[in-house]
C-alpha cells in the first residue's frame, strides 16, 4: 500500500486516563533524569516548562531528533511524540516508529515513582498529527489519501478491533485525527500488537 503522501513528522499522542489527577511539576526531574541517564536512542536536550500556558504543551522534553511531553493541547492531556527529523522507510514504519515511540515513554512514566501512579492510559484513545502542513495539508483531501494508510496501521495496532476516527478540519491546524478504540488496550498490549 503506498499513499501519494509522504508522513514525515509524525506525532502520537496517548489520552490519559483521570486527568485532572495528574500534577505536571514532578514531570520535570523526571525528564531531567531521561536525559541524564540516555533512557532513549534518541539524543535529548532539554526540558521546557509550559505549564502556565492554557490548553498548552505542559512539559516538553526536546530532543535532536524528537520531542516527548505530557501535552494538554485543546484540554485533552496525554503523553505525545513529536518526530521532528525526517525518517526513512515507508508510511507504515514512521506511524509504527512514532506509536512505539509514544507507547513505550508512556510505559516509562507510568512506571516512575515520582509520578505516584497518577499518570496512566486511557486504554482507548489516541491521536495522530502530521507535524507539516506542507506535506499534509488539514484539509478532507489529505484524510482521504491518507485514509487507507491509517486503516491498515490501526488494524494492526488494535488487532481487528473496531474504531472510531475523526477529523477536525480546520484548515490553519496540523493534519490531525483522533481514534477511539471500541474496547480499552494496555500500553503493553499495544507494543505487542505493533511487534507481531
Amino acid at each position: 500500500m503506498s499513499s501519494p503522501i509522504n508522513l514525515q513528522h509524525v506525532n502520537v499522542k496517548l489520552l490519559v486516563k483521570d486527568p485532572e489527577s495528574v500534577d505536571l511539576e514532578p514531570l520535570i526531574p523526571v525528564f531531567h533524569s531521561w536525559i541524564r541517564d540516555h533512557v532513549f536512542d534518541e539524543l535529548l536536550l532539554d526540558v521546557a516548562d509550559y505549564r502556565h500556558v492554557h490548553e498548552g504543551p505542559g512539559v516538553v522534553l526536546i530532543g535532536h531528533q524528537a520531542n516527548y511531553s505530557v501535552d494538554n493541547t485543546d484540554n485533552r492531556l496525554g503523553v505525545r511524540y513529536n518526530r521532528k527529523a525526517p525518517l526513512n522507510g515507508t508510511n507504515q514504519d514512521r506511524l509504527t516508529q512514532a506509536t512505539r515511540a509514544a507507547l513505550t515513554a508512556f510505559q516509562r512514566l507510568e512506571a516512575e515513582s515520582g509520578l505516584k501512579g497518577k499518570l496512566r492510559f486511557g486504554g482507548r484513545e489516541v491521536e495522530v498529527f502530521i507535524n507539516d502542513r506542507l506535506l499534509a495539508p488539514n484539509l478532507a483531501a489529505t484524510l482521504e489519501a491518507v485514509k487507507p494508510e491509517l486503516q491498515a496501521f490501526l488494524k494492526k495496532l488494535f488487532r481487528d478491533s473496531e474504531y472510531s476516527l475523526s477529523h477536525g478540519a480546520d484548515p490553519r491546524g496540523l493534519f490531525a485525527v483522533a481514534v477511539k478504540a471500541s474496547r480499552e488496550f494496555a500500553l503493553a498490549d499495544l507494543l505487542a500488537n505493533l511487534a507481531s
